[in-house]
């Protein structure tokens, strides 16, 4: 069953994908929306994985999304953040110039 981070020393898991349209990256967010803030995205259990990519594949199915899949993500100071390198660099955006591109104006995942 989807649930929201409550500070709970478990595995959690979010879905991402890179939006269709222009390329973002994108983490499914409750009732079925994509969302650019990782701080917005639907945190489940890592038991519920099969579930909620499923519910992801209607997005390909609705040509919204590509490639959608499950990552590890930890509580932290600021909110939610991916466990792996490659997802921090996903989530904060390019990491030669970080004043630029789309990811510009959301807010810091990794600093």
């Amino acid at each position: 069953m989807p649930c929201r981070l409550e500070g709970r020393a478990m595995a959690f898991k979010v879905v991402t994908a890179n939006r269709l349209l222009d390329g973002a990256v994108v983490w499914m967010a409750p009732e079925e929306r994509w969302t650019e803030c990782l701080d917005a995205a639907l945190v489940f259990e890592s038991d519920d994985g099969a579930a909620m990519l499923a519910m992801a594949g209607r997005a390909v199915t609705d040509r919204l999304v590509v490639s959608p899949y499950l990552i590890d993500v930890a509580p932290g100071a600021a909110g939610v953040r991916p466990v792996h390198i490659k997802e921090v660099i996903r989530a904060a955006g390019p990491t030669v110039r970080p004043d630029l591109g789309y990811q510009a104006r959301l807010s810091p995942v990794a600093r």
